[in-house]
């Protein structure tokens, strides 16, 4: 679930956060997106259980694991590629394979509920914006429309998006479901990036 990688000299070289990402041993610079997003949203606590998708090669997972849970809780890491993370904590389990496939949505949600889930997952892009941003939203509603079995009450989301025209829609569909939702662009994205990350806060109670 992974992004395809566009070309430009750019992308090969190694910018501050992807040295930084080296030094500090995470498998890729997207670990610094999730940082911010913490420090501002406090979206994940000490012990909570939480559902990556979207999570190879593993830099979310690993960040969670070692700054967020404290040595409690647990996570769910969920991708079609395997995570490159060696050794495994003991405090994550990997699901490999279409989180949308039904019977991974099943396996999923039998080891929720969840406080928080997370994805920085965007589909293979073609570099064509319109239809990346359009493969992009599919991703980011197919997400959300998880959230009711997912979430615990109360429990955070966060999702990455392609800016191009469907972030209004994107946004109602979570206003429906959280008390809150911000828009936020992490100092760690590329310079050449549109991406965005939708953060949807305060799970409301369904209705009875």
């Amino acid at each position: 679930m992974a992004a395809g990688k566009r070309g430009g000299n750019s992308r090969s070289q190694l910018d501050y956060y992807s040295l930084k990402a080296k030094k500090e041993g995470y498998p890729a610079r997207s670990v610094y997106k999730l940082e911010e997003i913490q420090q501002k949203f406090q979206i994940i606590k000490p012990g909570n259980t939480v559902l990556d998708i979207g999570a190879a090669p593993g830099s979310w997972t690993l960040y969670v694991h070692r700054k967020l849970l404290k040595g409690q809780g647990h996570i769910v890491a969920v991708d079609l590629k395997p995570l490159m993370l060696d050794p495994l904590p003991a405090q994550v389990t990997v699901l490999t394979g279409d989180a949308f496939a039904p019977e991974q949505v099943d396996s999923i949600t039998s080891r929720g509920p969840y406080h928080a889930v997370i994805s920085d997952a965007a589909p293979s892009t073609t570099g064509n914006r319109s239809v990346d941003s359009l493969r992009s939203q599919g991703l980011a509603e197919s997400i959300i429309s998880l959230v009711p079995q997912l979430l615990h009450p109360g429990g955070n989301l966060v999702i990455k998006l392609f800016q191009g025209g469907g972030e209004q829609e994107v946004v109602k569909a979570m206003r429906n479901l959280f008390t809150r939702v911000k828009t936020f662009k992490p100092k760690a994205c590329r310079k050449d990036s549109f991406e965005i990350f939708l953060i949807g806060s305060d799970l409301k109670r369904a209705e009875m």
